[in-house]
């Protein structure tokens, strides 16, 4: 008898594709270590600080230092992109341990195929994103002392609105941190080309539409139009999950209420984005552009804006409205299929009976099949 030695696993070679895209979780966050080992060195603190900690504070008076509610404010400036590929770094490890020890213990329990894997992995992801900066949004709605109703969005632009508390910058960073790190993760996780376009472009719009709220001084809008659409965007992907967790009818309640609140919330962010822009913005005295205090309040960038949103939402809208069309064309011709099968079993059974029925007759003597006929 011969004993066959035991399989080694064979390991990816050093640096090549497998072996970086296996790893990547590890090579990542050596990376952002070396930025936090240079917060510990004299030499290198300055360099390491730029990544790290929220830079373009506001040097404060000394009578806003006095008072006991003193908040430190900042503002945006071009050292701010050093934080968010930092933070990009960071996005990229808490992928890959929200994969590791979330997602795929789910797939594994749930026994999906590689499709439904890789779909149930990206709407997992986009579910867990999308209540994270819906609460964290709904906390700076509620907390910071600046949003104290409809009209904080624009009062005393520009002068109050390129101040931001540390929370609401932080929020920004994060979102566009978040939306930059999942360029790198189409090639860590391995997706098919046919699905890049699709992510691509759904990163790419929310990458655009933050970035301009920030660079315009817009982040007190930008926040509020962010939370109602992380709510819808957060019901869609959790309707999703238990669609492919075969959980059919909490997922049919689940989708009849993002239909409401999607339909529902595009309206109020339009609602929200017109009175901005026109009544609130275009009623102030500082109109025009000056990008050395931070004012975007001119006509052309301020409808320009406006149209952006509007398309958005108008855009949103044409998918919802087409997705749901096709999918009552769907039931229709569903509906239509089995009523026809039904009428086709109806008609084979009947004519199987009345055939039936024949055989018998013609079993039985002459004198009974003329007696049966006459019946």
């Amino acid at each position: 008898m011969v004993i066959k030695p035991p399989r080694k696993s064979k390991n990816p070679p050093f640096l090549s594709n497998e072996f970086i895209i296996q790893n990547h979780g590890d090579i990542v966050s050596c990376v952002a270590m070396v930025f936090v080992l240079g917060l510990m060195f004299q030499v290198s603190s300055p360099f390491a600080s730029v990544f790290i900690i929220l830079q373009h504070a506001i040097t404060p008076t000394s009578e806003e230092q006095s008072k006991p509610d003193f908040v430190p404010q900042y503002t945006t400036g071009g050292l701010d992109w050093g934080a968010v590929f930092f933070y990009s770094l960071i996005a990229i490890v808490v992928h890959v341990i929200l994969q590791e020890y979330v997602l795929d213990k789910a797939n594994r329990k749930l026994h999906l195929s590689k499709t439904r894997n890789s779909k149930f992995n990206e709407y997992g992801q986009l579910l867990l994103f999308a209540l994270f900066s819906a609460a964290w949004g709904l906390h700076i709605l509620f907390r910071d002392e600046s949003l104290t109703g409809l009209s904080s969005l624009w009062t005393n632009y520009p002068e109050e609105q390129v101040r931001m508390s540390f929370r609401l910058k932080f929020y920004f960073i994060i979102q566009m941190a978040y939306w930059i790190h999942t360029f790198p993760e189409l090639y860590f996780q391995k997706v098919k080309r046919d699905e890049m376009p699709g992510r691509i472009t759904y990163a790419c719009i929310h990458l655009l539409y933050v970035t301009a709220a920030y660079v315009l001084n817009l982040t007190r809008l930008g926040v509020v139009l962010l939370v109602l659409h992380y709510v819808s965007e957060g019901t869609l992907h959790a309707s999703r999950l238990l669609h492919f967790a075969e959980l059919t009818k909490y997922s049919q309640q689940s989708f009849k209420v993002y239909n409401i609140l999607f339909v529902g919330l595009r309206l109020v962010s339009l609602i929200v984005a017109i009175i901005t822009f026109v009544f609130g913005l275009g009623s102030l005295p500082t109109q025009g552009l000056d990008l050395a205090t931070g004012n975007f309040n001119s006509a052309l960038i301020r409808y320009f804006s406006l149209g952006a949103v509007c398309a958005l939402q108008a855009y949103m809208m044409w998918n919802f409205l087409t997705f749901q069309l096709r999918k009552r064309r769907e039931r229709r011709t569903e509906i239509a299929a089995a009523q026809k099968k039904k009428q086709q079993l109806a008609k084979a059974a009947k004519k199987a009976a009345k055939k039936g029925s024949d055989d018998e007759v013609a079993l039985l003597p002459e004198v009974d099949q003329n007696t049966r006929r006459r019946r």
